[in-house]
């Protein structure tokens, strides 16, 4: 007797756990954990960002420590109150599942609050493009491609499909 999933039932398992996958990048970001970071993407997984570029753990690891050592001192150069915290935010994910295979697009803004009085503002705003792979571990990015439209060009055409 197969215990195989309705696909529609399988789908819909897949597109949450891909969600989830994009929350915890965020919540990875923000508090500058470059370990849980690293695990959302494959071994050989591509970063692709408007400063750069990085393939691997090992280079997606030293890419997200800077990103931490130099949020981590802005947070810190005007405490004289509470520090200041940057929060990143997924919204209007759409997620086409294709097997073991997915592509997945997403809006992502993030507020600051470095300022006094730790007023919150909009830093930056732009969107995602994954491509993804099911893993013995669960969903991982295999690439992700961080489209910054604040310091970039948006593309001509909608990117969702």
């Amino acid at each position: 007797m197969s215990t195989a999933l309705p696909k529609a039932v399988q789908e819909a398992i897949d597109k949450i756990e891909i969600a989830e996958l994009q929350s915890r990048y965020m919540y990875a970001i923000d508090w500058y954990d470059a370990q849980v970071y690293v695990d959302t993407f494959t071994e050989d997984g591509e970063l692709v960002f408007p400063e750069g570029y990085a393939k691997g753990h090992d280079q997606i690891r030293e890419m997200i420590t800077r990103v931490g050592q130099f949020f981590g001192k802005l947070a810190d150069a005007s405490a004289p109150t509470k520090p200041a915290h940057l929060r990143h935010f997924v919204t209007n994910q759409v997620i086409r599942i294709d097997g073991d295979k997915a592509h997945a697009v997403a809006y992502w803004f993030d507020l600051n609050n470095d300022n006094q009085p730790r007023w919150p503002y909009l830093a930056g705003y732009g969107y995602y493009e994954d491509d993804l792979v099911r893993t013995p571990q669960g969903w991982r990015f295999s690439r992700r491609n961080v489209i910054n439209e604040i310091s970039s060009t948006s593309p001509p055409e909608n990117p969702c499909w």
